[in-house]
């Protein structure tokens, strides 16, 4: 198909089976967990491409190292059904540090229009561990603030607390299947 710049292939996967679904011709939304766990810059290498240079770097070099989270945190409540959360963004602190990343355009100040998808950022965090990367995320996510909107920080907490989750036993119907668990905890509000 001579198709030559960065893409992404999406599949299923069951047990040892792929099923492949899509391909799409852009770099998605998760992109900084592959940049987390192999230290390759993807949209600085799609920009090369585009621009006629090779890439720097052959399959054989790509050596994964550790584990990498990311929460999209977006403007909506989930005890309602995941219903928007327009509004102001009264207050924001970002958290930061080693292995956390915090990719967004938001502000203090900034107004969350009804109009547009309700993602505010994606939190995302890299530790040697997938228990280190959870325990990241958990401190992670108690140190990021965000007033004047709901938002579905808490919820994605919860999920870091629930149990399936932790032991890796969840799929593609995990929050279908566990939406009342991980709504009763009483630190969700």
């Amino acid at each position: 198909m001579n198709y030559e710049n960065a893409g992404t292939l999406e599949f299923l996967v069951s047990g040892t089976d792929f099923y492949f679904i899509e391909m799409n011709t852009r770099i998605q939304v998760e992109h900084p967990i592959t940049e987390m766990v192999t230290g390759v810059d993807i949209v600085q290498e799609q920009i090369k491409i585009a621009a006629g240079e090779k890439l720097s770097f052959t399959q054989e070099d790509i050596v994964l190292k550790g584990h990498s989270i990311e929460c999209r945190i977006n403007a909506e409540d989930p005890k309602f059904d995941f219903r928007p959360s327009p509004g102001k963004i009264e207050l924001l602190h970002v958290p930061s540090g080693h292995g956390v990343r915090f990719d967004s355009f938001i502000y203090a100040g900034y107004s969350i229009p009804p109009y547009y998808d309700s993602m505010m950022g994606k939190v995302i965090v890299h530790a040697e561990t997938r228990e280190d990367a959870i325990m990241k995320m958990k401190a992670t996510l108690d140190e990021l603030l965000i007033t004047g909107v709901k938002t579905n920080q808490d919820f994605c907490y919860m999920i870091l607390n629930n149990l399936d989750y932790v032991k890796g036993k969840f799929d593609t119907g995990y929050i279908a299947k566990k939406i009342d668990q991980l709504l009763e905890y009483d630190e969700f509000e």
